[in-house]
């Protein structure tokens, strides 16, 4: 088992699982030559192979198909409940197309037969490793774009209350903000304000139970 290692978030964080200890060793010397890969962790059976992942939260998982105590393939498919953006390469000494189906439909990336060489293995991390960076892209224009609009509705809510707003619009920008488990109180007492003015008791009651609960929280 590899402690974690702390490398620039370009790096591709990959987690290596075999029951063999020669493969084990000879695939983290393959990847050594990789400057865009980082091994975090190295497992020696599947459930091992969970259980790191969920500690290190890889990029990429290099699986072995047949290890003891949890199989390959059901390991990736423990690990990506919790990692759904996880790519997964098998390797594995099987052939038949069967099984590389099997790989296929429940998420793996790529198949390599064993033994395979340096430039197979880092070919393949190369290609999901394209995926990866992808999907990190996306997701950080996501998150910039989540963050501008919150900043954008807290602008709006700070005018809507300093101005004692009440139309449907304000009412929308702080429900939306309540949206949020980390709301401003001072928000969830605006929208409550509103909820009152309209009579919307039902709405008032969830609303006061849940300030209730966050001052509570906060006095502890």
């Amino acid at each position: 088992m590899t402690q974690p290692i702390k490398m620039p978030d370009t790096k591709l964080r990959v987690l290596i699982a075999d029951d063999v200890q020669e493969t084990r060793r000879s695939t983290r010397m393959m990847l050594a030559i990789n400057p865009d890969v980082v091994v975090v962790a190295i497992a020696s059976n599947g459930e091992q192979a969970v259980d790191l992942a969920n500690q290190h939260k890889p990029d990429i998982a290099i699986m072995d198909l047949n290890m003891p105590r949890m199989d390959g393939l059901s390991a990736i498919s423990k690990m990506m409940e919790s990692q759904p953006d996880l790519a997964c390469i098998i390797i594995s000494a099987e052939k038949d197309n069967k099984t590389l189906r099997n790989a296929m439909s429940i998420g793996a990336r790529e198949y390599l037969i064993k033994p395979f060489t340096v430039d197979e293995l880092n070919m393949a991390v190369h290609r999901v490793g394209k995926i990866v960076k992808e999907s990190r892209l996306r997701d950080a224009h996501a998150d910039r774009l989540r963050k501008q609009r919150e900043a954008y509705m807290k602008r709006l809510a700070h005018e809507y209350a300093k101005s004692r707003r009440t139309d449907d619009q304000a009412l929308e920008v702080f429900e939306h903000l309540a949206r949020n488990p980390d709301c401003e109180m001072r928000w969830l007492m605006n929208l409550a304000m509103l909820y009152v003015l309209r009579q919307k008791w039902g709405r008032l009651k969830l609303l006061a139970a849940r300030i209730e609960q966050q001052e509570k929280a906060k006095a502890k």
